[in-house]
């Protein structure tokens, strides 16, 4: 009698389909949706906003505006006896015009209260347009005992926009830019030692190009509004600039430390005529708050 041998039934095979992936094809699949996925995801991702990160501009609307009238002395200083308090400096003076100019009180309002103090006490009437640079600016309101000088000013407040960096942002790009002398302050080391010194030392860029050497070494806080044909005319003075061989013996003789070659630079770059401040003061106007103008 015969007998057969039944074994018994396995689990039936696994096919594989749709409804049910295979294992090793699951991994595969995923490593390389993992590969192809991390580019596409970098790529698709949004770059950051440069506006949220780049810093407002300046505010640069005008809400002062003073006056300066500039006149040609045909002689040096020499002080004459006056009724007023104020010895008359130049009785024959040939006017040369005026500037208005407007001042950024929203964007340094320290420097622009100072300034226009200065310029409603008549603080810089009488002072000398001091140095000269041909094609560049021009500097006024140096302090000192001298005629000409201005005398040492009371009453103005601590300027601490000088140790602000926001408050050089603005660059001397054009000309007729009004700016706090800084970088090229020549003021006496005893004036500047004072406890109570405040710089009231300015510069007007003359032109025709820019001044990239006194960025963000000075602070511009006003613009000239009428008079850029003045500015023209003070820039156009001569000026004394010693020969090249007198500067590298200069150059030599502040190496070695001769104290006589800073009393000799001194002299470099004052005009040959004598331009001074004959008036200035505050222009009251109904509107103050302007935008700058914009040249072509």
């Amino acid at each position: 009698m015969g007998y057969s041998v039944t074994t018994p039934p396995g689990p039936p095979p696994i096919l594989y389909n749709h409804h049910h992936p295979n294992p090793k094809s699951i991994t595969h699949l995923t490593r390389r949706s993992l590969l192809l996925s991390a580019p596409l995801s970098l790529t698709l991702r949004p770059p950051p906003s440069s506006a949220a990160a780049s810093p407002p501009p300046p505010d640069t609307t005008i809400t002062d505006r003073v006056f300066m009238d500039f006149s040609l002395c045909p002689t040096y200083f020499r002080p004459l006896s006056s009724p007023d308090s104020k010895p008359v400096l130049c009785p024959d003076s040939l006017p040369l015009g005026r500037l208005v100019l407007g001042l950024y009180g929203h964007y340094v309002p320290l420097t622009v209260s100072n300034f226009k103090s200065m310029c409603t006490s008549s603080a810089y009437k009488g002072t000398l347009v001091h140095k000269l640079f041909p094609g560049q600016f021009f500097l006024a309101g140096h302090q000192g005992d001298k005629p000409g000088d201005v005398r040492r000013p009371t009453g103005l407040a601590r300027n601490t926009e000088t140790v602000d960096s926001k408050a050089f942002a603005l660059t001397h790009s054009r000309p007729g830019l009004l700016s706090l002398n800084l970088s090229e302050n020549d003021d006496e080391d005893d004036i500047k030692l004072d406890p109570d010194y405040r710089n009231v030392e300015f510069l007007v860029t003359s032109g025709p190009g820019p001044c990239p050497d006194l960025d963000y070494k000075n602070i511009v806080f006003g613009t000239v509004l009428e008079g850029l044909d003045v500015v023209t005319a003070i820039a156009a003075i001569p000026t004394y600039r010693p020969s090249e061989k007198i500067q590298q013996f200069n150059d030599f003789a502040e190496f070695i430390g001769d104290e006589r070659a800073m009393n000799a630079r001194a002299l470099w770059n004052k005009p040959l005529k004598t331009v001074y401040i004959s008036d200035c003061g505050e222009l009251n106007v109904a509107k103050p708050s302007l935008s700058p103008p914009s040249l072509p």
